[in-house]
């Protein structure tokens, strides 16, 4: 049994291969032998002539019956000629520079709808079941039986083929196509080493660009190195000299206000008896205390002694008193 596949198309937007079975026609029930099977030239579709690529609308195919002529072949080698020029140029043509440093190319989606992009490619594998080989056996040796009568005949030479005639105008076609070949080699060298040197020449003038993108960037780097040193030393200068004003806007303050702070200082010092002369001192504290308290005890003897004068003159007073009004009053 074989399978035939058609493409169907899912609801998730898949396509799967359904096959319905159906039987070979022209195929044998037994196996081949080894010693003569038939290798099959299975080859590479990619590769195939048969198979068209690219626009099919300009493509000329000549139909598999028909023999092609000489002005088919002629445009069809004109065709592949220009295909490997394409190709060649495009394979010649000068790349996008690289990144510089610290940067990278990437890729960016330009279309109108985005999609997931994977390098995984979706496979899947279908199995079928065919029917077993058997031995075949051995096939007998054919030999035709003879038939008809025995002839000959006499060909003289020059009847059947003139090597000249014959094979001068497919020389002219084969020295013509190599000429052209060649002329077309030639030309394709030339655009080729005109393309390098457009190429080196770009190169060398962006390494020139990119070398003096460098030099300017260095140049703008130590200017910016220099400006930042610059201001941090200015502002270094602007910070002394604003300290040095407030230290002598603080010393001036300072020597005015400790003018008058030092003699009130001291003066108060003196008031309150820090600053005293010994000597004053000591008259002070011991001899103006013993002092007071002699004087004290002087005046309160003094006081006493008048005190009691007087209270003899009183009592004395009062005798003398009674003594008159006793006399009157005799």
């Amino acid at each position: 049994m074989a399978l035939v596949s058609q493409s169907q198309r899912t609801p998730n937007e898949s396509y799967t291969f359904a096959s319905r079975p159906r039987p070979v026609e022209n195929r044998s029930k037994y196996r081949e032998p080894p010693s003569e099977q038939t290798h099959s030239n299975y080859g590479n579709i990619m590769y195939d002539r048969r198979v068209v690529r690219g626009n099919t609308y300009a493509q000329l195919i000549t139909p598999t019956t028909a023999q092609p002529d000489l002005e088919a072949q002629r445009q069809q080698e004109s065709r592949r000629r220009a295909i490997a020029r394409k190709r060649a140029r495009e394979q010649f043509r000068p790349s996008t520079p690289a990144a510089l440093q610290g940067r990278k190319h990437i890729d960016v989606q330009t279309e109108l709808y985005l999609e997931e992009l994977s390098d995984i490619v979706v496979a899947s594998d279908v199995e079928c079941q065919t029917d077993a080989f058997l031995d075949k056996p051995a096939t007998p040796l054919f030999i035709p039986a003879k038939s008809g009568k025995d002839v000959e005949t006499q060909i003289e030479e020059g009847e059947l083929f003139d090597f000249d005639r014959e094979v001068q105008p497919v020389l002219e076609v084969l020295v013509g196509k190599t000429i052209e070949q060649s002329l077309v080699e030639v030309m394709e060298e030339e655009e080729l080493a005109c393309l390098r040197a457009q190429q080196r020449a770009f190169e060398e003038l962006r390494n020139n660009e990119l070398a003096e993108v460098l030099r300017l960037q260095e140049q703008e780097r130590r200017h910016s190195e220099e400006k930042r040193r610059r201001i941090a030393q200015q502002k270094e200068v602007l910070k002394k000299e604003k300290e040095t004003a407030e230290k002598i806007a603080a010393r001036a303050y300072t020597q005015q206000y400790l003018a008058d702070l030092l003699p009130a200082a001291f003066a108060s010092l003196r008031s309150h008896g820090f600053f005293y002369d010994p000597v004053e001192k000591d008259i002070e504290n011991n001899f103006f205390p013993w002092l007071m308290v002699e004087v004290n005890n002087s005046l309160e003897k003094r006081y006493a002694a008048r005190g009691l004068l007087d209270a003899i003159i009183h009592d004395v007073t009062l005798k003398r008193l009674k003594m008159s009004k006793e006399l009157e009053t005799q």
